[in-house]
């Protein structure tokens, strides 16, 4: 037994060694690998030209999409100018502060002189000085950011109807800023002029989402930037992204819509204990008048307050959205 057991295995052994070394030779994958091997050794030097391009211009997209990502991530955290710049003012920093000061002050003498208490004038006080003014430069910098986008894709196809036409991008630039609205002309007007002094002409469209963060802005600058390192053709890009920004503004109005629901029931709930408080006041002034005269009352009420202001947040927080 163990004879014929050596045997078989010592058989299967060779079978395999010769099905390892034959086996290509006889079924035609040698020949097969030696074909393909020519093939490539003959393969035309335009077509591997063509590749090597493609390849080049690829490593350029990536390369751009790489650095415009580090940029943006190093701008995340705004600074008291940049919202300003934002916003669309000509303030200076000492100025804000000044009118932070004014308004916190202002805030505090009235609460104060009001008879409310010493520590209600100054939660008024820090409010005034550091919430409010904050509070007008972003909404400030949505205002703005609305009207930008309401002409960008009109902009957009001026470019683009102007570059089949067969104007250069530069004077395409400069026909936005003779007939767009603000604040597209005030920045298109900065990307002329950052480009006269010196400045790639890429470089300068990417530096228009430094000015106005929005993403249809940032889409913009990317297109030119590809373009201007990597080659293409521009009309046909700045096309298609003149149609997905005129998508996402379709379907930010429609999610506007299919939300308005919700937003009238959240300022229906938000507004409930406000008008009942107002209600039993009118029908039973000396009932509610506890809450204000006495202490206990005022703690109730700055506690309801506060609980009815973050319920209010979440409520906006659950029904706005991010596009």
């Amino acid at each position: 037994m163990q004879t014929i057991a050596v045997f078989v295995l010592a058989s299967l052994a060779m079978g395999g060694v010769v099905y390892v070394f034959l086996y290509p030779i006889l079924s035609g994958e040698k020949k097969a690998e030696q074909r393909m091997a020519s093939v490539a050794k003959a393969e035309p030097v335009a077509a591997r030209t063509t590749r090597g391009a493609q390849k080049s211009r690829r490593d350029t997209v990536e390369s751009t999409l790489k650095e415009i990502e580090e940029r943006h991530k190093k701008n995340k955290k705004l600074s008291i100018n940049q919202r300003i710049k934002y916003a669309g003012l000509e303030w200076s920093y000492r100025k804000f502060i000044v009118i932070s000061g004014v308004v916190g002050f202002a805030m505090f003498m009235a609460v104060l002189m009001s008879g409310v208490g010493l520590l209600a004038a100054l939660a008024a006080g820090f409010a005034g000085g550091f919430g409010l003014p904050r509070w007008y430069l972003s909404f400030m910098k949505k205002r703005r950011e609305k009207k930008f986008l309401e002409s960008f894709v009109d902009a957009v196809d001026i470019i683009v109807r102007g570059i089949k036409a067969g104007l250069p991008l530069l004077d395409c630039l400069k026909m936005i800023v003779s007939e767009a609205r603000e604040p597209v002309k005030t920045e298109f007007k900065t990307i002329v002029e950052t480009q006269a002094v010196g400045m790639p002409l890429g470089e300068a469209c990417g530096k228009l989402y430094e000015n106005v963060p929005v993403p249809e802005a940032n889409f913009f600058g990317i297109v030119i930037s590809i373009q201007q390192k990597a080659g293409g053709n521009l009309s046909e890009a700045l096309g298609n992204l003149s149609r997905v920004l005129r998508d996402r503004k379709k379907m930010k109005a429609k999610i506007q819509a299919m939300s308005q629901e919700a937003k009238a029931s959240a300022g229906i709930i938000g507004c409930l204990p406000l008008a009942v408080m107002i209600l039993v006041w009118v029908t039973s002034p000396q009932y509610i008048e506890l809450l204000w005269t006495e202490p206990l009352g005022r703690l109730m009420l700055a506690g309801s307050a506060f609980w009815m202001f973050c319920g209010v947040m979440v409520m906006k927080k659950m029904i706005n959205f991010d596009f």
